[in-house]
């Protein structure tokens, strides 16, 4: 059952549309992220679900109820920002039951639920830290556990390992999951970081130009990318021209290779083939009895656990590929491409 649904959202701030009309439903318990570039309308979208913005068109519905006009004391849902926005003169546990306070929870209630949350992020013995005496994944948490313990039916998350270095983003993203898992509650969360959203989320929303492009799993939108702007935000990624023809075929260069065309589409029909750039092969000789296209092999270079291979296709479009061996090949040496069309989108 959906504890969220945004119907026909529009929201224009004077200079055109920010939001274009997005409809939306996330179901209860669900990590879901809103994936896309800056300006692509994912912090807005985010404050009309918050109720610091009011939508333009549209309705906002949370748990069966429409709550477009509502403001956002009269939500249950509360916000984690990237910069956390912690009292400074407030030490943890205070800033944690600072909203506790203001609904005025009895005292007693106030200290069980704020142990409880300290115990929930692995904060024990902080309680009398103040914020600057913290690191970035320790506020981080605190953000989060102020959030956590007001039980919003919907947290939302905004950019919040933004200020993180790399190594310490993976680790909380990891512990981010775990937390969502353990306590149940419907994440909505903000980034433009692939890999971050393609590690957390149960679902995707990828975003660009105020709509949505594609909504699915990780899975399915790295496997199946639904537009050229799915597929070329999303991972790493190569794009072939090419032309459908029949028999489940499609045209490149004068060669005819198998492929999944998606239904609808029809000889003759333009279409790009989404090759992941791992799941790129070349070598001297394809596999035997398997077909391919020939190439130009450029350059090697070291990626960091990866080799990172630069060829020519026929058309003269720069092809690359992933892999973890460096063949016997030099550049500038006539090679075969080829790939499994099980793990090739079609795009239309």
């Amino acid at each position: 059952m959906s504890i969220l649904r945004l119907e026909g959202i529009h929201k224009d701030f004077g200079e055109g549309d920010v939001l274009r009309g997005i409809d939306l439903d996330v179901e209860a318990g669900e990590f879901l992220t809103l994936l896309g570039p800056s300006g692509c309308g994912k912090t807005t979208t985010l404050r009309i679900v918050a109720g610091l913005e009011t939508p333009d068109r549209g309705r906002v519905w949370l748990d069966g109820r429409d709550v477009t006009a509502l403001p956002p004391e009269s939500r249950s849902v509360n916000t984690v920002f990237q910069n956390y926005a912690l009292f400074p003169h407030m030490n943890v546990a205070a800033n944690i039951a600072y909203g506790l306070r203001v609904r005025k929870t009895a005292k007693p209630e106030i200290r069980r639920r704020v142990e409880e949350m300290l115990r929930l992020v692995q904060l024990e013995g902080y309680e009398s830290r103040m914020p600057d005496s913290l690191s970035g994944g320790q506020r981080q948490r605190v953000a989060i556990a102020r959030a956590v313990v007001l039980a919003p039916h919907i947290l939302l998350l905004d950019e919040p390992l933004g200020a993180l270095d790399l190594q310490l983003r993976r680790q909380m993203q990891t512990e981010l999951k775990a937390l969502q898992e353990k306590l149940g509650i419907t994440f909505i969360y903000i980034t433009h970081d692939q890999e971050e959203a393609l590690n957390m989320s149960d679902r995707i929303a990828v975003m660009h130009d105020g709509r949505f492009e594609q909504i699915g799993s990780p899975e399915e939108i790295y496997e199946r990318p639904a537009t050229r702007f799915a597929a070329g935000f999303i991972g790493q990624t190569n794009l072939l021209a090419c032309t459908v023809e029949a028999g489940g075929l499609l045209a490149f260069c004068g060669e005819r290779f198998p492929a999944l065309v998606p239904e609808g589409m029809r000889p003759g029909d333009q279409a790009a083939l989404c090759l992941r750039m791992e799941r790129l092969c070349y070598g001297s000789r394809a596999p035997e009895g398997h077909w391919s296209l020939p190439a130009t092999l450029v350059e090697h270079r070291f990626a960091g656990g990866s080799l990172r291979t630069t060829l020519t296709a026929p058309d003269g479009q720069t092809l690359t590929a992933f892999s973890q061996t460096r063949p016997e090949l030099e550049p500038g040496a006539p090679v075969r491409i080829w790939w499994d069309e099980q793990h090739a989108a079609v795009i239309p």
